[in-house]
């Protein structure tokens, strides 16, 4: 990506975060100082909007570690650093960003919440391993909070991602659960698609009756294909047509892992493995071209 282009997303992003920031701050330390959380606003050399932009930045800047980043790309010559002359050193910004994962969380959701509902919506999930198979019995850091689960390409120790987006690949909804929680837990999904209706596509993972029943009582149908030992049902050809698009999940997945970086085993706390899976789903949000299906008008209107 060529300078001039980053130092424009850059200030793209961070005119992003400073509106938000805006209207969300004073509530927020109102909220804090009203519950006894703090007694008192510490002035900090970075600001909150700042601190966000640099953690989002990094999920857009295609570099594989925040450290090296951070100090070489934000403390190094670059024009990053003239824009934050203010930076504080590696384990100072560690701590801030961890103290501000509320703000990040809250910028995530109102995101989220721009998302056009389309009425053709996909949902899966993916896997999120915080160590490797061979250190699950000296593994810490997550030993009370991961757990082991299964996915197509075996077993793991770590976390699930829950995902809904639309045909636009914009993300409606996500949910974070220990591994072993199954894909078609039906309070699960009830939970991740509260608010939606119109057809919802998933793997043979989702294949429940009960969880069918329940989403089609609120408008929202269901379409999964079948198992072999499972009697054939009648399908339309629109649904079965929205059924093989779903390979836009495995390549939203990819992308969230390879290019936004959501996945790693160097955690050393739970809020630093929020603040990294928070500011990769935002940079995922924020990019301009997401997988799409490229759905016309007419299309649309059959599939629901």
């Amino acid at each position: 990506m060529e300078p001039l282009a980053c130092k424009e997303q850059l200030i793209a992003l961070f005119y992003l975060t400073d509106e938000f920031c805006k209207d969300y701050l004073p509530g927020w330390y109102k909220l804090l100082l009203r519950s006894g959380a703090i007694s008192r606003r510490r002035p900090s050399r970075l600001s909150v909007p700042e601190i966000l932009t640099i953690f989002i930045h990094f999920h857009q800047s295609g570099y594989r570690t925040f450290k090296w980043y951070y100090e070489k790309y934000v403390l190094g010559d670059t024009y990053m650093h003239s824009c934050f002359p203010e930076a504080v050193s590696y384990n100072q910004f560690l701590e801030l960003a961890r103290a501000n994962l509320i703000p990040l969380a809250h910028f995530l959701l109102f995101l989220i919440s721009q998302s056009e509902k389309t009425g053709i919506y996909f949902v899966d999930s993916t896997s999120l391993e915080v160590c490797s198979n061979l250190r699950i019995n000296r593994h810490k850091t997550f030993a009370d909070l991961a757990s082991r689960g299964k996915t197509s390409e075996g077993w793991f120790f770590g976390f699930k991602l829950h995902l809904v987006f639309n045909d636009r690949g914009e993300l409606m909804a996500f949910r974070i659960t220990p591994g072993h929680v199954a894909d078609n837990d039906h309070d699960l999904v009830d939970r991740l698609t509260g608010g939606l209706f119109g057809k919802l596509f998933g793997d043979k993972g989702y294949i429940s009756n009960r969880l069918f029943r329940r989403l089609w009582s609120r408008g929202l149908k269901l379409v999964t294909s079948i198992r072999r030992n499972m009697k054939n049902t009648l399908m339309s050809l629109v649904d079965k047509i929205f059924l093989r698009k779903r390979f836009i999940a495995e390549t939203i997945n990819d992308h969230l892992k390879n290019n936004e970086q959501i996945e790693h085993s160097r955690h050393r706390s739970l809020a630093g493995f929020l603040v990294n899976l928070f500011s990769g789903l935002t940079a995922y949000q924020l990019l301009p071209k997401k997988p799409s299906l490229n759905l016309g008008q007419k299309m649309k209107q059959l599939g629901c």
